[in-house]
């Protein structure tokens, strides 16, 4: 109390004079006397909430710095596409006509865009596919359907929605073992290289196109026309950087689209890599190396992750093996999440990384991107698909595919987790307020 109250309650209040006088003088009495230092209350442990459901384990860390939203999850490994809430309750599912080639997301229109098995898969290495569906996502109705399998090609692994209202899908296309040797390939195979197709809905037409084998580059066979030095050349790819001999020499498995700048962004699980594409050209200028926004025609504009697929020696080699990556939006928009599977050393990490405001591509530089964050476990190791998310409220959620699903706060503790008995390709994050989910009417 001032002196300044004490001489207001003096003239107010005569009553309470004695009370006052007392207050004083126990403070002025204990004053010099030493004051008994108390043992800090330790924290009251808090046990973590235990759920067990038809899912498989959900296991609550703190509550209060979970993110109490839903979880789109894909689960490849029993063909099962559902939604479920952080104590693992299922909220709804959708029974697909064909088999999950890999990736289900819901759009804000209330749809699915599946990617989904073709009757016959005549090309299957290492991920399926073969037919694109939209789903109506309260009545599970297709809506829209689009085969592409063949002998020659396959669409495979992922798919997007672009915001024309085409999409976006991933290819492999064969080459044959005379056509891979008149390329300059070390192998006497067939070969199935990457590409993109970009499909309208409406017309089923493909309106842009973009494949990898226009833009090959290899120091094997210099009777061949690529034949060039792969280090000078960071904006081409290297035709024999991984020889597999099942044929499949690149394994591309997620993409991203930028619509800012307009450049897709490929991860390319064999390279260790991200390769980044003009999406701005024409179909022609895709297969050139020249026109379109950034003016390199359909070569790559950027790439990150391994220096080493180039004959880079600046830079540090992060991704062994990668997936989904991941553009953010909102807080760190301009970053990339990147799950790296960590297949030499068994352990993987999920890295944000700072995209650069411009791309580009040199010899001889380190051009990496910064590194803003990373996040790994002794126990997060997942050899194949996986992926991460991040959450409104700044945390993570990370798909690990042979285990379930984690979510991690900015600083690695871990606050939640589940664990079923499938496969998991991703989860996908939704508020339960999230326009997707308008059909639940909740």
């Amino acid at each position: 109390m001032t002196l300044k109250a004490i001489n207001r309650t003096i003239k107010t209040k005569p009553f309470l004079i004695l009370l006052v006088l007392l207050f004083l003088a126990a403070c002025s009495s204990s004053d010099n006397e030493p004051i008994e230092e108390k043992e800090a209350t330790p924290p009251i442990p808090t046990e973590p909430e235990v759920f067990e459901s038809d899912l498989g384990t959900t296991t609550i860390y703190d509550r209060s710095k979970m993110s109490d939203s839903f979880i789109l999850v894909n689960d490849p490994g029993n063909g099962a596409v559902y939604l479920m809430d952080k104590e693992g309750e299922k909220i709804t599912d959708w029974e697909l006509e064909s088999g999950l080639g890999n990736d289900v997301f819901l759009l804000p229109n209330n749809k699915l865009l599946a990617s989904l098995d073709a009757e016959e898969v005549h090309i299957n290495i290492g991920g399926s596919g073969g037919k694109l569906q939209l789903i109506d996502a309260k009545s599970n109705s297709v809506e829209w359907n689009f085969d592409y399998s063949s002998e020659d090609y396959v669409t495979h692994h992922d798919a997007e929605m672009l915001p024309n209202g085409n999409v976006l899908a991933m290819v492999w296309e064969r080459k044959t073992a005379e056509e891979a040797q008149d390329a300059g390939s070390v192998l006497d195979i067939d070969v199935f290289p990457e590409g993109l197709i970009e499909i309208d809905p409406k017309t089923n037409e493909i309106v842009w196109a973009w494949y990898a084998w226009d833009h090959l580059v290899q120091d094997h066979d210099e009777t061949k026309e690529n034949f060039g030095s792969v280090a000078q050349n960071p904006q081409l790819i290297d035709l024999n950087y991984i020889p597999q001999e099942e044929g499949d020499i690149m394994h591309a498995n997620g993409i991203a689209y930028d619509p800012v700048k307009d450049v897709i962004f490929i991860s390319v699980n064999f390279f260790n890599e991200v390769w980044v594409i003009d999406h701005s050209t024409t179909t022609e200028q895709a297969a050139s190396h020249s026109g379109g926004t950034q003016g390199r025609g359909g070569d790559l504009i950027y790439r990150f992750g391994n220096p080493n697929a180039y004959d880079n020696a600046k830079g540090t080699k992060r991704f062994d093996r990668n997936h989904y990556p991941n553009l953010l939006t909102g807080q760190g928009a301009g970053n990339i999440l990147v799950y790296s599977n960590g297949k030499t050393e068994k352990q993987s990490i999920v890295y944000e990384l700072k995209l650069p405001d411009s791309y580009t591509l040199s010899p001889d530089t380190d051009n990496e991107p910064q590194e803003i964050w990373s996040y790994t476990h002794p126990e997060l190791y997942s050899e194949k698909v996986s992926g991460a998310v991040r959450l409104p409220n700044g945390n993570t959620l990370i798909t690990e595919g042979d285990f379930g699903i984690w979510e991690v706060t900015e600083s690695g503790e871990v606050v939640w987790q589940f664990q079923g008995d499938g496969f998991f390709w991703r989860a996908y994050h939704f508020d339960k307020d999230a326009p997707e989910l308008a059909f639940l009417n909740l």
